[in-house]
């Protein structure tokens, strides 16, 4: 299996969660780990900061950078990455990650909720492609991977949720459109999603608290599969809508047990699976 050693990830919503898993897998092969996220302060519901998560990417072997970030704004994602540069010389993956979710129908959404999930998912993985794209482009095997779900255009993905379904496809249209623009420049764009629902904060506290999340697997299913993607040749690996489960037999590993959260339990199948 390939290694993340020396790379740096600009990984947005890092502190915890999938985008800290993924983070702690790269480092344990030394890479450089830029956390790009809102939490600075411990908040009563959502456990962890970007420096906690800091503190665990040194722990497990990596270097980390942590920086206050909300996507939403141009100035803050430039100035995060204007200091991954400057501390480590380049940014050679972009993590996608942070998403917001509200799982209600059209007749119920508000429409600052419309709004958030739209100028986060949708407009936030833009800009951050957009902004680390000269970087990227100087990079030995860059990688842009978006944690957004295969474009199923079927009713049933959309119907209970208008609003939630087209902020995430946005990102997966990212995808879509990326692995074509950057493939003559070598730049894979890949997505990401999981098989079943993964024991995060916004399972538990939004999809179904404790119960949800004993029928969950653990973020650090996402944290191996993001690894094997994105140790593949960029070249070669673009264009890719995978699925948890799938990777994770690519690389060889087919006993996923240790990953339940709960192995009593029977799985929860995710959204859009």
């Amino acid at each position: 299996m390939g290694s993340l050693e020396g790379k740096t990830l600009f990984i947005t919503g890092a502190s915890r969660g999938i985008g800290k898993a993924i983070a702690l897998r790269a480092a344990q092969d030394g890479a450089n780990v830029v956390i790009a996220a809102k939490t600075a302060e411990p908040h009563p519901r959502l456990e962890g900061t970007i420096y906690t998560a800091a503190e665990e990417v040194e722990a497990a072997g990596g270097k980390a950078l942590p920086c206050v970030v909300d996507i939403r704004y141009e100035a803050k994602v430039q100035d995060a990455i204007d200091k991954a540069v400057e501390k480590f010389g380049g940014i050679d993956i972009l993590v996608n990650n942070a998403s917001a979710i509200n799982l209600t129908d059209t007749k119920t959404v508000q429409m600052k909720r419309f709004d958030l999930m739209h100028s986060i998912n949708l407009r936030g993985t833009f800009l951050c492609g957009k902004l680390c794209l000269p970087h990227l482009e100087k990079a030995d095997n860059p990688h842009i991977l978006n944690l957004s779900p295969p474009l199923n255009m079927e009713e049933r993905w959309f119907a209970p949720h208008v609003a939630y379904t087209m902020a995430k496809f946005g990102m997966s249209m990212c995808v879509l459109g990326w692995a074509g623009e950057f493939k003559s420049r070598g730049i894979a764009a890949n997505a990401l999603w999981p098989r079943t629902t993964i024991a995060t904060a916004a399972v538990k506290n939004l999809l179904g608290g404790d119960t949800m999340v004993k029928k969950s697997r653990t973020p650090e299913i996402m944290g191996d599969a993001a690894h094997w993607i994105l140790t593949q040749p960029s070249r070669e690996c673009t264009g890719n809508f995978f699925i948890d489960d799938d990777v994770m037999a690519k690389a060889g590993v087919t006993d996923l047990s240790k990953y339940a959260v709960d192995p009593t339990q029977d799985l929860m199948p995710d959204f859009f699976v």
